[in-house]
């Protein structure tokens, strides 16, 4: 049976009025656990985390909607009007474009449940992204790996382990198995390990796809954890804090090793992504494409490589593994240099802004031509 939230309690912590909260509850009880995609349709309920953040995100909206003056008496009297508003509130308010894009994803959930699948568009149906600095790419440009920044996992989570070995062993539990940073917090490495091969990831993993990875030579990691681990909920939270506290905790520790973008330069994740890399390299024999290798692999490893990564990373779609290795694409068009760009640019300005002769001028397609305008300066 799928386990449903508690809406009514989740509602009840919102200035709403009680016409508007008591028709939200009623859809929510209908509709909040089940999948509303526009390309998926599933009978799989979705995760309850992702339920409340579905619950949170329309009880939110509405909240700034009257604060704006809306007196909306019911959400069935939500219109275009109130979705551009809450775009430009958004947008005035510097929310990033990844951000502004899941709360229109909740929105679009919201009207189509009430059957009006397309009053909410996307972000760039209101907006002009690039111009706003809303973009979202999916695909690496950088590498946000540990070994990719010149640190030692090893090393740096040795150190670490001298402040709080609770923290380090996440931090183990993350490089070894390319876990989130909530799936190596809420990991039961007792009940985790499943046989002698592999581990299930079944707690905090998004969307409530549970996985399993291989657990290869990293057994000691798993000992080490269970001999941390909480004896009341198995996980390596220990039992005096709860899972907000711990999270501070761990943010604190992290702060003090320099593990942060202002020190380091890199986060905890980043152990994800090393793992990642270090599965497609072994997988297809070549480095990611972000370790700028420069070297291509045969497609059908290349293939097997990415689909290895995808499913070890918990992902439902192919494309995924780009936000982690990148694109052999992505990076060619970063490593040209800029006079190629300026020539681009010059070749418009002779042809008068007609790209097609520009695009001639230079002995490139048209696609070729908008791809170098597009690529950011260097």
């Amino acid at each position: 049976m799928a386990v449903i939230l508690n809406v009514r309690a989740v509602v009840r912590g919102y200035r709403l009025t009680p016409t508007i909260a008591q028709a939200l509850i009623e859809l929510f009880d209908e509709h909040v656990a089940t999948v509303h995609s526009r390309t998926r349709i599933s009978a799989k309920a979705i995760s309850i985390k992702t339920q409340e953040h579905r619950v949170r995100a329309i009880c939110g909206a509405l909240v700034e909607l009257r604060e704006g003056g809306f007196a909306l008496a019911s959400p069935w009297n939500l219109r275009r009007k109130h979705v551009e508003w809450l775009i430009r509130r958004w947008v005035d308010a510097k929310q990033s474009g990844g951000t502004i894009e899941n709360k229109l994803t909740y929105l679009r959930t919201l009207t189509g449940w009430m059957n009006k699948e397309r009053m909410v568009g996307t972000l760039a149906d209101y907006v002009d992204r690039k111009a706003n600095g809303l973009v979202r790419s999916y695909v690496a440009e950088t590498d946000k790996s540990w070994s990719g920044n010149g640190i030692n996992a090893a090393e740096k989570i040795a150190e670490i382990a001298k402040t709080c070995p609770r923290v380090a062993v996440q931090l183990k539990l993350q490089a070894a198995f390319g876990l989130r940073i909530g799936e190596s917090f809420l990991l039961r490495p007792v009940e985790a390990v499943k046989d002698a091969e592999m581990l299930g990831i079944t707690r905090g993993t998004k969307g409530g796809r549970d996985r399993e990875v291989p657990i290869e030579e990293k057994i000691a990691v798993l000992e080490e954890a269970a001999r941390l681990a909480n004896p009341l909920t198995g996980s390596t939270i220990p039992a005096d804090r709860t899972l907000k506290q711990w999270v501070d905790r761990y943010k604190t520790v992290l702060r003090k090793h320099g593990v942060n973008k202002k020190g380091l330069g890199v986060t905890s994740h980043g152990l994800r992504h090393q793992y990642l890399q270090e599965l497609y390299e072994k997988t297809s024999g070549v480095p990611a494409p972000v370790k700028l290798a420069g070297i291509h692999p045969d497609r059908e490893l290349h293939a097997e490589a990415i689909r290895r990564v995808v499913e070890a990373a918990g992902h439902s779609r192919v494309t995924k593994a780009n936000a982690y290795l990148s694109t052999f694409a992505r990076q060619k068009r970063l490593a040209k240099p800029s006079s190629a760009i300026e020539e681009a640019i010059k070749a418009l300005e002779a042809a008068g802004g007609n790209k097609t002769h520009a695009a001639a001028a230079l002995g490139i397609s048209r696609q070729a031509l908008y791809r170098l305008l597009e690529s950011p300066p260097h």
